[in-house]
């Protein structure tokens, strides 16, 4: 059974290696979906979606908004934020639900229009 998340932050960045406009300073609007996979447990749900939001919250959403994502990511696109957020916030969700729950999918919206999607094989 799979279910989701969204979840919104604002951030900056400049593409050094693009040489388009985007290599100039700029901010996004990001939208950000989660969907994980799992069991339906005896509470009837697959997890919460209030530890869903906490990992969110803490491996991506407290550390990157309102941030000038530079200052992380020596090239931070939206594939490499997708592939990124992804593996953290995995990795923190499996821990805490003993591997009963994973990420499956997490697409990143730069704009209304444009996102990355990074999903388990």
């Amino acid at each position: 059974m799979q279910i989701g998340k969204h979840f919104e932050f604002e951030a900056s960045h400049i593409l050094p290696w693009h040489k388009g406009k985007c290599s100039r300073l700029h901010g996004h609007s990001y939208k950000l979906t989660v969907i994980v996979d799992g069991n339906i447990n005896k509470e009837g749900m697959v997890v919460d979606f209030e530890i869903l939001k906490n990992v969110v919250k803490e491996t991506i959403i407290d550390k990157y908004d309102h941030r000038h994502l530079n200052d992380f990511f020596e090239n931070p696109t939206a594939e490499i934020l997708a592939k990124s957020f992804f593996e953290s916030a995995d990795k923190k969700l499996r821990r805490i639900t003993n591997n009963k729950v994973k990420i499956v999918r997490l697409r990143i919206y730069e704009t209304s229009k444009s996102f990355a999607e990074m999903c388990l094989a």
